[in-house]
């Protein structure tokens, strides 16, 4: 019985269809999923996504997140889902070097919405950055 992958972002659905596994990176740690695995819901934290799509492995970098996994299908919300070609190494480092310029120069009147906010920036960036040079 195959496993129903959906990767969502708030901009569209980056995919949908049948896999045979999904590699996902859990807050705890690096997770597989196989169809008829147990159902869950987990937080998801930026890194690389992967699953093995008619006899080839695909891979995304992910933002933060969500997935839900039922026995059959596995639904993933995250706020980002790159590939390779879509990450561009200049422009990534720029956005890492921004938010802790900024994060550096935070006085002590800044909300936690925005210190998280750009401790968010950081995790996906970096995270994209490392899949890029991964890959």
């Amino acid at each position: 019985m195959p496993l129903v992958l959906d990767i969502v972002t708030p901009e569209k659905k980056i995919f949908s269809g049948a896999v045979d596994n999904i590699y996902l990176p859990g807050v705890d740690g690096e997770m597989g999923i196989l169809p008829s695995h147990a159902g869950l819901v987990t937080a998801l934290k930026p890194g690389e996504l992967r699953y093995l799509h008619e006899g080839k492995v695909e891979m995304l970098a992910i933002g933060s997140g969500f997935a839900e996994v039922t026995g059959t299908k596995v639904i993933v919300l995250t706020d980002s889902a790159l590939g390779e070609a879509e990450i561009d190494e200049e422009h990534v480092e720029a956005a890492i070097q921004r938010a802790n310029v900024k994060l550096a120069s935070i006085d002590h009147n800044l909300d936690a919405e925005e210190v998280a906010y750009l401790q968010g920036i950081i995790a996906r960036s970096t995270a994209a950055l490392l899949f890029k040079r991964k890959h």
